[in-house]
């Protein structure tokens, strides 16, 4: 799809001009964590305040050098809940200058707005493509919730997109802003266990094509407006469940919307097999999806001869496990282990030769890099990368065969059908 100039709101296309032409807004360096003055804070728009919009929206209203201007969804419920929410979390402190929030039901009118510079974008997986593109081109800068895209084809339009318009972009895949998972990719690239022979990534399988019956509309829902680029359905909760609720959705089961487990929580740890393996600018070459008799698990192979699993290594439960020729790195949320111990007994981070990048704080290291203008710990192109290899898991299940893949050129080798499968076709008016 081409993102990148279509567009029917006659509003923001009156706007967008002047803001392409002006100058990013780079506002004054602070303190951390000291009050700052409301015209030094970063002025911010959320689009999608679900369950996890409303999470993130918490991490960064609490953050006074923060300013939330405005909020935006398409359900009237979840929008005018956090509208108050923002509003009365203001009043409580007697803010100066803050203002009362907007709430929009068009994430273009929030675009609009020559007064943010920066966005939250929190919407399910099939609208992050088009406001992500559409942010780039009115010059906000981006945090994006992983996975960062519905297609191979969005991933790469979206980091031309950012580096056309030299946008600051956090992708929401925060264990990069954990210490275990640093600390695990460092031994590793450093050498610790040696040449890596197996990664093994345990986390849920590929999505399905929507099943679900008719249910009543939900009231206050634009429910045509929520489906967006994907085809039209019937409305059902499951997709959108109804009013402000505390669970998350499980449209994430459904390829119209998502790619089910393999892109959910392998956004989160094939990305750290990724970084481990030092390949955020690359990726495997062969996909082979199980077969049903001898071949019982997908796996990628990468150019260097590392064989990555999809799926965990018998009894080292969910995360990711590193195998080398002198032992085992395993890491998942709040634990690590190394075999033999002794590999990580001196461990310090950033003390080997290999340094990586260490951020204690996801979205406070996005909010230093809008300042910085420096990239963040995961940059737009390390999120496409990573969903990139979710992606491929799933093009491989769904059509039940092995695939080549050419990382640098990011196409299939020798094979004009799968090249077909980068990218999907929106539904008017959001089609290429």
């Amino acid at each position: 799809m081409n993102y990148s100039i279509h567009t029917t709101r006659r509003s923001f296309l009156k706007t967008t001009g002047a803001l392409g032409a002006a100058a990013p807004l780079i506002l004054p360096s602070a303190v951390w964590g000291a009050e700052t003055a409301v015209n030094d804070r970063i002025a911010m728009g959320f689009i999608g305040v679900g369950t996890q919009g409303r999470g993130l929206l918490g991490g960064f209203l609490g953050n006074q050098q923060v300013q939330v201007l405005a909020v935006c969804d398409v359900d009237t419920n979840r929008r005018n809940a956090s509208k108050k929410r923002i509003d009365d979390h203001y009043a409580k402190r007697n803010a100066s200058g803050s203002g009362a929030c907007s709430a929009y039901d068009d994430f273009r009118d929030l675009l609009a707005r020559k007064d943010i510079d920066a966005v939250c974008i929190a919407t399910p997986d099939h609208w992050h493509a088009i406001p992500v593109i559409q942010a780039c081109a009115a010059k906000k800068d981006i945090y994006c919730e992983k996975p960062l895209s519905l297609t191979i084809g969005e991933a790469r339009a979206m980091v031309n997109a950012v580096r056309r318009h030299e946008r600051v972009f956090q992708t929401g895949s925060m264990q990069r802003s954990s210490r275990e998972f640093l600390k695990a990719c460092e031994l590793v690239r450093n050498g610790r266990i040696g040449k890596v022979r197996d990664v093994y990534v345990s986390v849920g399988g590929p999505s399905k094509w929507c099943d679900l019956p008719e249910e009543p509309a939900e009231p206050g829902l634009d429910w045509n407006f929520w489906l967006g680029p994907a085809p039209m359905r019937p409305y059902n909760s499951v997709l959108s469940p109804r009013g402000v609720h505390n669970h998350f959705p499980n449209w994430r089961n459904y390829r119209e919307y998502s790619g089910g487990g393999m892109t959910d929580w392998g956004a989160h740890h094939f990305d750290i097999a990724q970084w481990g393996l030092g390949m955020d600018e690359s990726g495997p070459v062969e996909i082979t999806p199980p077969d049903g008799k001898e071949i019982k698990r997908l796996t990628y192979k990468y150019a260097n001869g590392v064989i990555m699993h999809h799926g965990g290594l018998q009894g080292y439960g969910f995360g990711v496990v590193f195998v080398g020729e002198h032992g085992k790195i395993c890491v998942d949320r709040g634990r690590f282990k190394a075999e033999p111990e002794e590999l990580a007994a001196d461990y310090k981070p950033n003390s080997g030769r290999v340094k990586l990048y260490s951020s204690t704080s996801h979205l406070q290291d996005f909010l230093q890099c809008v300042r910085s203008r420096q990239r963040p710990i995961c940059d737009v192109e390390i999120g496409a990368r990573s969903v990139t290899v979710c992606h491929l898991g799933n093009l491989a299940y769904w059509n039940k065969r092995a695939l080549k893949w050419d990382p640098a050129r990011e196409r299939f080798v020798g094979d004009d059908e799968a090249n077909t499968w980068l990218t999907r076709e929106g539904r008017a008016p959001w089609q290429g």
